[in-house]
């Protein structure tokens, strides 16, 4: 049916210090790092065979997923010796997959509740070179905008402008037909949304959109990373990862990992989850938070809309609010 890009290669600027040590894909939302969300998506729209576009820190990438069968998938990793940008990631990828199906390509910092079985059914059915989920702001000025005709052609890849055209913006999730895929240069920095997708729709290849307003949202931001966190233990946003996790409780207040071990004194709510390994002692209060894994909170601490790192520790009676916490230092979450 199709095979799967994740471009999860990225630095992560926007979210520095947490990917000073950790790459933005593998950083924890309710419970689970974002890869393994969009990897169940994958899954859930019938592909089972998804290659990793890794560069920054890709060796944190193997020792989680494996080959990929402990979700009934089969993982290839490709690593990029240099950024690449986009179009160069895809092209770097594409080559572990030899596949006359199509090529579904996943944006690795957004979280999305789209159809993609239904887009990539589309995408066959109109025989498309690329079919790129679009999604609709009301403010469409910090993206940019796509506009598409009455058949649902694209007519335009338009860059940020102040007076937008379209309330349709590319959302992240493209499915290519694999020449199109094949056509992009190798072991070339090129982007797909700044160079290959206007070049296409100016020489005339069926390039549709596929319009689905379910939830969405770009994680590259501290704010919409909690956000995202809190979105999916509230059960706004749908992820399947959950039923293949192991969960010790979940529900619209808080999520908690299995290996997590928490006081009965503590109280966990505002949609915070706890990471697997953590260690959450009496009388402390964590509202609207994430707790990576291997987490240690002291006994009545207060965690307010912030962001605990992977092996940090945080000490008995701290308050800590709107915070990047790591295992080196504090810093404020910017607003």
């Amino acid at each position: 049916m199709a095979v799967g890009i994740l471009l999860v290669g990225g630095f992560g600027t926007r979210l520095m210090p947490l990917t000073k040590h950790t790459p933005k894909p593998m950083l924890t939302v309710a419970g689970l790092p974002v890869t393994e969300h969009q990897l169940a998506m994958a899954r859930d729209a019938g592909i089972t065979t998804v290659v990793l576009a890794t560069a920054y820190l890709a060796e944190l990438f193997t020792p989680y997923f494996g080959d990929g069968s402990a979700w009934g998938m089969k993982l290839l990793y490709a690593v990029e010796k240099v950024p690449l940008g986009t179009g160069g990631a895809i092209a770097n990828a594409a080559q572990l997959l030899n596949t006359q199906e199509s090529i579904v390509v996943f944006n690795g910092d957004v979280l999305s509740s789209h159809n993609l079985k239904e887009q990539i059914r589309q995408h066959e059915e109109h025989g498309a070179d690329v079919t790129l989920h679009l999604t609709t702001v009301e403010d469409a000025r910090a993206y940019g905008c796509v506009p598409t005709d009455e058949s649902g052609r694209v007519t335009a890849f338009l860059e940020k402008m102040e007076n937008p055209i379209s309330h349709s913006i590319n959302a992240g999730c493209y499915v290519f037909n694999p020449s199109i895929v094949n056509a992009i240069p190798k072991d070339t920095v090129i982007s797909v949304e700044r160079e290959i997708f206007p070049e296409l729709i100016s020489s005339g290849k069926k390039v549709f959109g596929f319009i689905d307003d379910s939830y969405w949202l770009d994680i590259g931001t501290p704010k919409a990373l909690l956000q995202g966190s809190r979105d999916l233990v509230q059960g706004l946003s749908h992820s399947s990862a959950f039923s293949m996790a192991e969960i010790d409780f979940h529900d619209k207040h808080s999520l908690i990992m299995a290996t997590a071990e928490v006081d009965s004194s503590a109280i966990i709510d505002g949609a915070s989850c706890i990471g697997a390994d953590s260690r959450i002692g009496a009388q402390t209060h964590i509202t609207g938070s994430i707790i990576d894994r291997g987490v240690t909170i002291g006994a009545g601490a207060r965690v307010i809309n912030s962001f605990i790192a992977s092996g940090a520790v945080v000490s008995q009676n701290s308050h800590i609010e709107a915070s990047f916490v790591t295992k080196d230092e504090i810093l404020p979450i910017p607003e």
